[in-house]
């Protein structure tokens, strides 16, 4: 005990001082971490509130959008060094690798559906088998990429260099974060008014509030789940360009694991099950966790921060923050 209490300031200390010198650089840079979790969330929230399930291979279908990413852009000349090419063939290749990611992570989702799940539902499989199986096709899509690409991270990626655009409060604001948190909120509006303003969405909504109902309805259940998981991929396939554009050296076969485990916990933040929670559940934990390392002086103490905070916001609302479910949200 004595060792443990002279070592404690090597380990541990309130910085407050430069908590308060980076706040607006944690901010900022927090939302566009935060924007990443939450286009991942929501693909975790939407099989919830259709299905109850907790889709933990969906960290999964994240990484091998950003393996589509990697290989997109390597094809179109990308490598270690920004490319000098001008802003509409920069944007147009970015373009290109975000709709291959989304068509790869989208099909590899309604596969996994298909193989995986359905065969449980039609055989009337309990939760606790649904989740057993999650873990398994986790692990299983992680070493099929492990024995294709093997153990090393592909080189880094960079898609253009990080230039100030203006600033806040005396904090440089560049083109990259600007980038990834204005597309990815645009996506996630767009993700948004698709579920509550189409005839597609309002089906998928009544599965997720009254399966049976919805069945004599006339709405078609196998179609509706399959349409969420081709979303819910889509989307973790947009977020994983912002990924490799934020991470350049991120792309590796379990790289998706502990983002995967982030992206959960935003979604539960915000209120499982609830579109708009995981959007405010990612955000939040994007930038809970860069205040943490920064205050406790090490950035060993993100994720550690980011869950201790979570869990003391379950404890008062159980439900998350909005806590409201897919099938209950207000159209």
């Amino acid at each position: 005990m004595t060792t443990l209490l002279a070592q404690g300031p090597d380990w541990i200390s309130f910085d407050t001082t430069s908590f308060v010198q980076q706040f607006w650089s944690n901010t900022i840079d927090g939302l566009a971490y935060g924007a990443i979790y939450a286009l991942i969330a929501m693909g975790y929230t939407l099989v919830y509130g259709v299905l109850r399930l907790i889709n933990f291979a969906h960290s999964e279908v994240f990484i091998v959008g950003a393996y589509a990413v990697f290989f997109t852009l390597s094809a179109l000349g990308f490598g270690s060094s920004a490319p000098g090419l001008s802003v509409g063939a920069l944007v147009g290749d970015l373009a290109l690798a975000m709709v291959a990611a989304m068509v790869v992570s989208g099909i590899v989702a309604v596969i996994l559906e298909r193989v995986a799940y359905r065969p449980l539902r039609r055989r009337g499989a309990p939760p606790l088998v649904f989740l057993i199986t999650a873990i398994g096709a986790s692990f299983t899509l992680q070493y099929l990429i492990f024995i294709w690409r093997g153990a090393n991270p592909e080189q880094a990626l960079i898609m253009f260099r990080p230039e100030p655009i203006f600033s806040v409060f005396g904090t440089d604001v560049d083109n990259q974060q600007i980038t990834i948190i204005v597309a990815a909120l645009l996506i996630m509006v767009i993700a948004d008014v698709f579920i509550n303003r189409t005839r597609l969405g309002r089906g998928l909504r009544a599965v997720a509030q009254d399966p049976d109902t919805a069945t004599l309805m006339g709405v078609n259940k196998e179609r509706v789940i399959m349409l969420t998981f081709l979303v819910g991929g889509i989307l973790a396939g947009a977020a994983s360009l912002f990924y490799v554009m934020k991470v350049p050296s991120g792309v590796q076969y379990n790289g998706g694991f502990i983002l995967g485990i982030k992206a959960f916990a935003a979604a539960v933040l915000g209120g499982i099950g609830n579109i708009r929670g995981a959007l405010l559940g990612g955000l939040l934990l994007g930038i809970i966790g860069n205040y943490g390392q920064t205050l406790l002086g090490s950035a060993q103490w993100t994720d550690v921060v980011a869950f201790v905070v979570l869990i003391v916001i379950l404890m008062v609302r159980p439900t998350g923050i909005l806590g409201e479910s897919l099938g209950k949200a207000r159209v």
